[in-house]
Parts: C-alpha cells; sequence; structure tokens
C-alpha cells in the first residue's frame, strides 16, 4: 500500500426536495442534470450505475442494498440513459463518473473546503494521477493518494489503515475507484468512520484514466454510447466476459420490463 500527499442520511438537509427516480430493472437511478447536481452535492455518497452496475445488483442483493443507501444515484451510461427513454420515463442527462469527477475538481479548485482524497488505482497511479489534477488546475485540490493492495477489503489491519490516513490527511471528499461492487461495498461499509469527509465518490477507472494508464474512449464513442466497445478493443481479456456474457441480457430485460412482463427473477 503506498500513500502520497500532495502540495449520509439525507442529503436534501439544504430543503431542497427529494430527487425524482427512474426505476431500471430494479434500480433507482436520480433523473437530474449535472448542474443540479453541482448545486446538490455538499454531503452523502455519489454512485453512478451503468449497464454493468445494474446487471451485478440483480445478483447480488447485498450490493442491491448498498447501492441504493447512497443519497445520490446518477446515470453513468449513454445505454442506461437510452433505456429510460425507452421505458417513458427517461433521464435527462448522462452524468459519468470519469467525467463528473474531474468537472468537480475543477469546480472546487478555488474551495478550500473541497480537500480530496484519492483511493484506488495500481501502485503509484493514485499518486500519478493527483499530481497531473494538481498541475491542471493550478491548484492543490486533491491532498492525499493511496493504493491500496490486492484484496485489501478482506484485511481489517489494512482497511483500518487507510480510515487512519484518511482522518489525518483532513480530506472532505474521498473518491474511490476500485471498481464495483467493491468500491460501493467499501464506501458504505467504513464511510461512519470518517467523519469529516462530508462527500463520498464511487469513480470506477476514472484515477487510471486521470493518471493516463488507461485511455479514454473519443467523446463520439461515448456520446452514442459505444464507450463500452472501445474499452473491450482496448482490453478483451479483461473485459470480454463483462461485456458479451454478463451485460448482453441488458436490453431483453429492459425489454420485458417496458411490455410489463417483468418477473421477480428480472429485478
Amino acid at each position: 500500500m503506498s500513500t502520497v500527499s500532495g502540495s449520509a442520511g439525507a442529503a436534501h438537509s439544504d430543503g431542497l426536495a427529494p430527487l425524482p427516480a427512474v426505476d431500471i430493472l430494479g434500480a433507482s437511478v436520480q433523473n437530474v442534470s449535472r448542474a443540479e447536481l453541482f448545486k446538490r452535492l455538499e454531503r452523502g455518497v455519489l454512485f453512478t450505475p451503468n449497464v454493468d452496475l445494474i446487471m451485478r445488483m440483480r445478483k447480488d442483493r447485498e450490493f442491491h442494498d448498498v447501492f441504493h443507501r447512497a443519497e445520490f444515484r446518477v446515470c453513468d451510461s449513454k445505454i442506461v440513459q437510452l433505456a429510460s427513454r425507452f421505458l417513458g420515463t427517461p433521464l435527462q442527462e448522462k452524468i459519468s463518473g470519469s467525467d463528473f469527477f474531474p468537472a468537480f475538481c475543477e469546480h472546487h479548485s478555488g474551495n478550500p473546503e473541497m480537500r480530496v482524497f484519492l483511493l484506488g488505482a495500481g501502485p503509484g497511479v493514485a499518486a500519478e494521477a493527483m499530481r497531473r489534477i494538481n498541475r491542471r488546475l493550478g491548484s492543490d485540490v486533491v491532498i492525499a493518494a493511496l493504493s491500496p493492495s490486492f484484496g485489501f477489503e478482506r484485511n481489517a489491519d489494512e482497511c483500518e489503515a487507510i480510515v487512519e490516513a484518511v482522518n489525518r490527511s483532513g480530506a472532505s471528499v474521498l473518491a474511490v475507484g476500485l471498481g464495483a461492487p467493491k468500491q460501493e461495498k467499501w464506501i458504505m461499509a467504513h464511510r461512519d468512520r470518517m467523519p469529516g469527509v462530508r462527500i463520498f465518490m464511487g469513480i470506477g477507472a476514472t484515477i487510471d484514466f486521470e493518471a493516463g494508464n488507461i485511455q479514454r474512449a473519443p467523446q463520439w464513442m461515448s456520446a452514442i454510447g459505444l464507450e463500452w466497445l472501445f474499452r473491450l478493443l482496448k482490453e478483451p481479456r479483461r473485459l470480454w466476459r463483462r461485456y458479451l456474457v454478463d451485460d448482453m441480457p441488458f436490453l431483453w430485460l429492459v425489454l420485458k420490463q417496458r411490455l410489463g412482463l417483468s418477473t421477480a427473477a428480472d429485478r
């Protein structure tokens, strides 16, 4: 494990009405614009569901329950957004974690109350992401970065060390890039032990993207829902089963939901 330091209940305590949500195969995805999310996100947990996350929740009840305890659950996928339109309950906007997180850092780059801790990715990757983000913004918005060892979530001592590192850092934002469902489960298992952290985010591969460790899909592919294909072509051995086996039933299940043919096993 390497650590590098740099140079919630209801999320609507501000009195704003609860966010409306859309049901997609049993996943409650909130219907919100990026502008509204920036306005709302002052405290709480943010998860960004895509097709893979929704399909995983169908097989993992613990993950399903953990996901729905988050105060913010916003659409991370063009395919999920298109599915919502097909279901007659269109989501306003795709707000992927890999787009929202850098925008969040930029938005708060001059705000001393927003101090980001990066947790995730391989050795040295989080530290490089921190360096690049701070250099790009000209501000030390990311104050620390930690790359845990493989399987750390099963090691109570390492989890304790991570919690202590976050608390010592003075971070008010913890961005966790471990992949689903690991990052969501870890955040919910430990959030109450980090009282200084106001905002928790599950950001998947974003740390790798920010470090330049993994190439992102071109904007045009992302805009038409083909980011998954780009990633599959880049990492076929690691991702073929996810995209070509595990996630393929999504469209059929959405059709069943639209036709009112869904069963308890589908949701």
